[in-house]
């Protein structure tokens, strides 16, 4: 692996990026806005200015690592000649699989096509290429320059040969590489998302308020974050994605959406990235201040 093009300058891609880049890769960063490039790169700047002054790394790795990426506008350039892409777009179906159809016809017959899709059919997405052995799913956790697991998910097709390679390279960035198949949620989200649909609801019926859900579930179950708090993070439009494709895979009824989720989303109140949530956002983004509807 020598060149690696990641998909998506946002949260989960800049943070894709960075890792990389940071680990001696050369990494062609894309975008469609030129705007949202720039914000990538002032994020990596920024994390990796965190870093140095925790002396995490020196003056030197942070300049070798912003210098290991460049970044593209345009997807025919951005992944000519790459080992590996690495798709971190928006958490919707039909534009992942109108990318990997691209991505198909533009790369190398060598290059591995991989997603980092939270809770979307590996399968289903490989099935749109004529390389559905060579597409694999590498979730990554956010922030991912922190944090170490990678689920790395299996379609049907997947070869043994791809998901080792995948796995060592996981190693290399530093991360806990952990295999697992191809079902709506995978392991992470599967468990993680019914458990904030739950807490949603337990605040839907009126059993307790924000402030009191994340503190039974913060100093009782010594959770770092609450899961309202966490959901918020997350951005409640992405948690409502995700639980739609886990409600559409297994058509069981524990995964139906909170009614308020949904009108939470409706309404764009989506949590941390629209400045309010369960939270009010507009003076820090840190949980301090239950929105004004759940006071």
């Amino acid at each position: 692996m020598n060149t690696i093009a990641v998909i998506g300058a946002g949260t989960m891609g800049n943070g894709i990026a960075h890792v990389f880049a940071q680990n001696g890769l050369k990494v062609n960063l894309i975008d469609i806005a030129q705007d949202s490039l720039d914000k990538g790169i002032a994020t990596i700047t920024k994390n990796l200015d965190r870093m140095l002054s925790k002396e995490g790394i020196s003056e030197d790795d942070k300049q070798s690592t912003l210098s290991n990426i460049n970044t593209f506008t345009e997807l025919k350039s951005g992944v000519a000649k790459t080992d590996l892409v690495v798709e971190a777009a928006t958490e919707n179906l039909d534009i992942k699989l109108s990318i990997f159809k691209e991505l198909d016809e533009l790369c190398d017959s060598e290059t591995i096509l991989a997603t980092n899709t939270s809770s979307i059919s590996i399968t289903q997405i490989g099935a749109v290429t004529n390389r559905p052995e060579k597409v694999i799913g590498m979730h990554f956790m956010n922030p991912v320059p922190i944090m170490k697991l990678v689920e790395i998910i299996r379609g049907y097709s997947t070869s043994d040969e791809i998901t080792n390679t995948i796995m060592e390279l996981s190693k290399k960035l530093g991360k806990t590489p952990t295999e697992v198949n191809d079902y709506p949620g995978f392991v992470a989200n599967r468990i993680l998302m019914p458990m904030l649909n739950e807490a949603i609801e337990t605040l839907y019926n009126g059993v307790a308020g924000v402030n009191e859900i994340d503190t039974v579930m913060k100093l009782g179950m010594a959770h770092p974050m609450g899961p309202l708090q966490l959901a918020d993070f997350i951005g409640l439009d992405v948690c409502l994605s995700i639980l739609n494709v886990m409600y559409d895979g297994f058509k069981n009824p524990k995964y139906a959406p909170c009614p308020l989720l949904v009108n939470m989303v409706m309404a764009g109140k989506l949590g941390v990235k629209s400045g309010e949530g369960f939270y009010d956002y507009s003076e820090s983004r840190k949980a301090e201040k239950v929105a004004p509807q759940f006071n």
